[in-house]
């Protein structure tokens, strides 16, 4: 007896998942490549004890990530391997790097709780990473939700310039101050509170001329006091999202409290008739 013969079939690709085409694009992986680098190189130098080019190199690699999103938009090079590419290197130069560089700067003496706050932080991101991900074709472009990532690294480069800006006093107050902070900034990040994202905020298109002068004076400010300048900015993005959610939410308890207004011809005197003249006597 002859075996019938076996029907073989294609494996069937998930779905959702689009095919991988036979090249990627150059130009943007580059500079994602970079930011790869720059977090990298910031873990080497936190375990040097260079925590100042540690906290120089995480907006360094801050820059990388602008600009190889920048670079994908403007020449419609955008991929699925981009994406998760961008993914990745951001989970080392903004999650990785500034959780090593937090936790050997102010953390290291709290011991087991002072590791397991920076383990904290890096998770965060990584949830955030990977929430940005799924939702990023059904979110709206103007803004994101919860805290970027590397928004949240910004804010500890900035902390750790800013200290050394200062004579890098105070070795009691950053014990104290940065748990708080690095559980603030991962709570953040998961939360759904809502940031303006400025991807619609286009240079070389026209803008009010008030637009200009800001601009200007903030390079201005920003080449006089770099490291003053990266602390207030980022903080005031991070500080930003809690702020627009509480004045949102004390406007919509202002509209409730409000009695509604009466629809005109929809009075209580208009039901009782047409009123008589008094006669005065």
């Amino acid at each position: 007896m002859t075996k019938a013969p076996v029907l073989s079939f294609p494996p069937r690709r998930p779905r959702g998942i689009p095919p991988l085409r036979k090249g990627v694009y150059i130009l943007p992986n580059l500079f994602t490549s970079a930011g790869l680098f720059a977090g990298f190189y910031s873990i080497i130098c936190t375990l040097r004890g260079d925590l100042h080019l540690a906290a120089i190199m995480i907006l360094v690699a801050q820059f990388c990530d602008v600009m190889d999103g920048r670079i994908a938009r403007l020449t419609r090079t955008s991929s699925s391997f981009g994406v998760q590419y961008d993914s990745l290197a951001d989970l080392v130069a903004f999650g990785v790097a500034p959780g090593i560089l937090v936790w050997r700067w102010a953390l290291e003496p709290w011991g087991r709780w002072g590791w397991l706050a920076a383990t904290v932080y890096v998770t965060c991101g990584a949830l955030r990473l990977a929430r940005f991900n799924v939702q990023a074709g059904s979110v709206e472009r103007r803004h994101f939700i919860g805290l970027p990532t590397p928004a949240a690294a910004d804010v500890v480069a900035a902390t750790v310039l800013i200290y050394f800006y200062f004579g890098g006093q105070g070795a009691a107050n950053k014990m104290l101050v940065m748990p708080l902070l690095i559980m603030g900034l991962a709570a953040l990040m998961v939360s759904e509170v809502r940031y303006f994202s400025f991807k619609e905020f286009q240079l070389h298109h026209r803008h009010p001329f008030p637009v200009l002068l800001g601009v200007l004076c903030l390079v201005v400010l920003t080449i006089a006091e770099p490291e003053l300048m990266l602390f207030v900015v980022a903080t005031s993005y991070a500080l930003s999202g809690p702020l627009g959610a509480t004045l949102r939410f004390l406007a919509r308890r202002r509209r409730a409290r409000r009695p509604p207004s009466a629809a005109p011809g929809d009075s209580s005197d208009a039901d009782a008739g047409p009123t008589r003249p008094v006669r005065l006597a």
